[in-house]
C-alpha cells in the first residue's frame, strides 16, 4: 500500500509594507454609480451664494462651504449624524476622504457650519435640488402631493420644563394673597385705608403689586400685626415683583403654548407614541410636516403645536415661497379636515382629498347602522338654510353665531331648535335633556365636507387614499426606523429645521440613486 498523498494549502501573498510604483487613486476605488458621486456632482452645480454671505472676511482661511455641505449631506445619507462621527469618517472612510479631497475638518468646524451657516438658508438649497428632480422628471409640482406629520423629539432635557397652567396658578396665588392682605389692612387700619380707592388685582403685574403692597405697608405701619401676616407682607415686598417678572418672561416664551423645555424653549411637550404599550409619554418635541411625491420630499416644516389641524396653511405657504406655486392636489388624513383648511384649499384652487373626522366610519360596512340622531345626520338645505330633524319635522332657527378659532378664522354657526319634540315618537331616542332638541350647524363646513366626500369616493380619490400610506407614512418610517433618526441633535427650532433639511436631502438622494 502506497503512502497517502495530501494537497498542500496555498495562501495568497501577504506583504503589508510592500510599496507600489504608482499609488492607487481613491477615485479608482469608488464605483461609478456610487451615491457619493451623485452627492458630489449635484452639490457642485447648485448656487450657494447665500452660504457665502454668512462668512466674514479676514482672518485665517476657512474650509469651502461646498466641502462641508457634502460632508453633512453624505453623512445624513449614511446615517452618520454626530459631528464627532463625521470627523472620524473624513479620516477613515474612503468615500468621505474622496469627497473632501483628503481634507480633515474637525467636529467643531462641522457642527458650527451645520448650526450657524446653514440656519435659515438650507431650504433654498433644498428647493434647488428638488427643481433638479423635476428636470429629471422624477417629481412634478403639477400633480398630487401627500401631506402628513409626525412628532420628533427635541434635544432638550426631558425633565426640565415650564407648564403654562403652573405659571397661571402661581400668578393666581399671588393675586389671592394680595387680596387677602388688602382685606386684612382694611380691617386693621380702617382709618388709614378709608381714602383708598377700591383696587382690582387683575391682571397681576409687578407695578400693581408694588403699588398695592406699598399702600398696605404704609397703612399697617405702627400697627400690631400678627407675625404670620407681617412675614407675608415682607415676602410680598421682597419676592413677588421678581417672581412676576419671571412669570411674565415665561408667558412670553410660551406664546400661547401649554409648555416648553427649559433647555430648548422652542420645544413643546407632546405625547410621543414610542413606548412598548403604544400609549406614549410627554417629551419635548416638534411637529414635523412633510409633503411627498413617490417618497421624494418636496417640502418640510417644523411646528410648535402638537395637532396637525393648524399646520396645513403655514406648511403650504412655505411651498409657495420655495416654488412660487401651489400643488394641484393635496392628499391628507382626517387630522387636517377643518373648515379653515377646506376654505384655504378652495381659495387656492387646490383639489383637496382631505378626510374629515368621521369619514372612515362612514366607509365601514358595519351591521349596526350609524345613529341618525347625531348632529351630522340632521337634514339641512343650503339654499333655504332650513334644518329638519330625523322625524322629518322643520326646526326653528334660534340664533346665528360668529365663532373664531385660535388662528383667527371665523365660522358662522346656526343654532336650530326642534318644534314638535313634545309629541314626537322619537323623543326618547333623540332627546337626552331639556324639553326640545337643539343642534348647531355650520353650513360652510357641511358643504365643504360634502365636496371632500365626493372627491375622496371618486376613482382618483380611492387611488390617492390607497397611495397616501405607502407614500408619506412610509417616508417617516424610513427615516425613523430604517435610518434610526428619532431625536434631534441640535436645539432651537431654527437649528432643528437644518437637521430636517439634511434628512430630507438624504431621503431624496437615496431615492434618486436607487
Amino acid at each position: 500500500m502506497g503512502a497517502k498523498r495530501f494537497n498542500a494549502v496555498v495562501f495568497k501573498p501577504y506583504h503589508q509594507n510592500q510599496t507600489v510604483l504608482f499609488p492607487s487613486s481613491l477615485d479608482e476605488m469608488i464605483a461609478e454609480n456610487h451615491p457619493v458621486r451623485v452627492v458630489s456632482r449635484v452639490i457642485d452645480t447648485i448656487d450657494i451664494k447665500s452660504i457665502h454671505r454668512k462668512y466674514k472676511g479676514g482672518g485665517t482661511s476657512a474650509y469651502h462651504p461646498r466641502l462641508l455641505l457634502k460632508i453633512l449631506v453624505y453623512g445624513y445619507l449614511t446615517n452618520t449624524y454626530s459631528s464627532r462621527k463625521l470627523e472620524e469618517q473624513v479620516r477613515q472612510n474612503i468615500h468621505f476622504m474622496w469627497l473632501t479631497g483628503m481634507m480633515t475638518p474637525d467636529h467643531h468646524t462641522i457642527n458650527r457650519f451645520r448650526g450657524e451657516k446653514l440656519a435659515g438658508i438650507l431650504k433654498e438649497i433644498f428647493s434647488q435640488i428638488v427643481l433638479m428632480l423635476i428636470d429629471e422628471k422624477l417629481v412634478t409640482l403639477k400633480e398630487a402631493v401627500f401631506v402628513d406629520g409626525t412628532k420628533m423629539e427635541s434635544a432638550a432635557n426631558r425633565y426640565t420644563f415650564v407648564w403654562g397652567k403652573a405659571v397661571k396658578k402661581q400668578k393666581d396665588r399671588i393675586k389671592d394673597q394680595l387680596d387677602e392682605l388688602w382685606k386684612f389692612a382694611q380691617q386693621v387700619a380702617a382709618e388709614e385705608m378709608k381714602d383708598q380707592t377700591e383696587v382690582t388685582f387683575e391682571p397681576v403685574t409687578r407695578e400693581k403689586v408694588e403699588q398695592v403692597v406699598g399702600q398696605i405697608d404704609q397703612a399697617l405701619a405702627g400697627k400690631d400685626v400678627p407675625k404670620a401676616m407681617r412675614q407675608k407682607l415682607n415676602n410680598a415686598k421682597k419676592k413677588w415683583p421678581e417672581r412676576l417678572d419671571k412669570y411674565d418672561e415665561q408667558e412670553k416664551v410660551l406664546a400661547g403654548r401649554n409648555s416648553y423645555a427649559k433647555t430648548d424653549p422652542d420645544a413643546t411637550f407632546m405625547r410621543m407614541k414610542d413606548d412598548h404599550l403604544g400609549k406614549g409619554q410627554l417629551k419635548p418635541a416638534y411637529n414635523l410636516q412633510i409633503s411627498t411625491q413617490d417618497q421624494f420630499i418636496l417640502n418640510y416644516s417644523l411646528h410648535q403645536n402638537a395637532g396637525d389641524m393648524t399646520t396645513m396653511k403655514p406648511h403650504l405657504a412655505q411651498f409657495v415661497e420655495m416654488y412660487n406655486t401651489l400643488p394641484a392636489e393635496v392628499v391628507a388624513d382626517a387630522g387636517y379636515g377643518s373648515s379653515e383648511n377646506y376654505a384655504y384649499l378652495e381659495e387656492s384652487n387646490i383639489e383637496g382629498y382631505v378626510k374629515y373626522n368621521n369619514f372612515d366610519n362612514e366607509q365601514k360596512k358595519s351591521k349596526k347602522a350609524p345613529s341618525v340622531f347625531t348632529a351630522e345626520q340632521f337634514g339641512f338645505d343650503q339654499e333655504s338654510r332650513a334644518a329638519t330633524c330625523p322625524a322629518g319635522l322643520s326646526m326653528t332657527l334660534v340664533k346665528t353665531e360668529k365663532v373664531k378659532t385660535t388662528t383667527g378664522f371665523e365660522r358662522t354657526v346656526l343654532n336650530f331648535q326642534g318644534t314638535g319634540c313634545a309629541d314626537c315618537p322619537l323623543r326618547e331616542q333623540c332627546l337626552t335633556t331639556g324639553s326640545s332638541r337643539t343642534v348647531d350647524i355650520d353650513p360652510d363646513l357641511r358643504r365643504r365636507r360634502q365636496k371632500a366626500s365626493a372627491l375622496l369616493r371618486s376613482e382618483k380619490g380611492i387611488r390617492h387614499r390607497k397611495k397616501r400610506g405607502v407614500d408619506v407614512e412610509s417616508t417617516f418610517g424610513n427615516i425613523k426606523q430604517n435610518h434610526n433618526f428619532r431625536r434631534f441633535r441640535l436645539r432651537t427650532i431654527m437649528k432643528a429645521e437644518v437637521e430636517i433639511g439634511l434628512l430630507a436631502l438624504a431621503q431624496n438622494f437615496r431615492k434618486w440613486t436607487a
